[in-house]
């Protein structure tokens, strides 16, 4: 199971040639053949359905939305959080964003390795003061220079599924220099650099 982020990290990554699962998130589909696709915004859906995707790829989005698309056949609501002890803000559901959601469907899919790539959490640029995006400046996106907003609740709900899931590896592959947050350090996750995604 490969689960894609759209942090910068993955340019230049060819996804068509990744032989596996994919899950992906937002406009990802633009550029990729994808199998399942993870969208929080409404915008997105709209986009994806508008585009034409291939009817068979499954599109995720929020039971809020389904009342917009009631005559699609491919949408799909997320999976349940996989925990009921919510007591902050980022434990909500409407909070949770596309990329938590895209690894934690990737969780209720698979029963085996995830591998995921392009979830940088930290923004770019300067000071790393910038939107991280690979679809940045583009529709339904903020402008290049847009400042980058804080990863504290993707790293904790990312960080949840990894520990509602420890039976299964999650596997982050980014560049050397890149930063594990210390709440996705479990026994049963690791790192490795993007050159290791050929060893798979």
């Amino acid at each position: 199971m490969f689960v894609f982020g759209n942090g910068e990290s993955r340019h230049g990554l060819d996804i068509n040639k990744i032989k596996g699962i994919k899950i992906g998130c937002n406009a990802i589909f633009r550029d990729f053949k994808i199998d399942h696709l993870s969208c929080c915004d409404r915008r997105m859906v709209q986009e994806a359905v508008q585009s034409k995707i291939n009817l068979s790829t499954p599109i995720y989005t929020r039971t809020d939305w389904l009342r917009y698309f009631r005559h699609d056949t491919n949408i799909n609501v997320f999976p349940d959080l996989p925990y009921t002890e919510r007591t902050i803000r980022p434990d909500e559901p409407f909070q949770w964003g596309s990329g938590p959601y895209a690894v934690l469907l990737g969780a209720c899919l698979n029963d085996d390795d995830n591998h995921l790539i392009g979830f940088d959490c930290w923004g770019a640029g300067d000071g790393k003061r910038f939107i991280n995006n690979m679809y940045k400046g583009t529709k339904n996106y903020q402008v290049d220079n847009y400042r980058a907003v804080g990863p504290s609740y993707w790293i904790h709900q990312i960080g949840k599924v990894i520990e509602c899931f420890p039976n299964q590896q999650f596997i982050f592959y980014n560049n050397e220099d890149w930063e594990m947050p210390d709440m996705w350090k479990h026994k049963n996750s690791c790192k490795k650099t993007l050159d290791k995604l050929h060893e798979i």
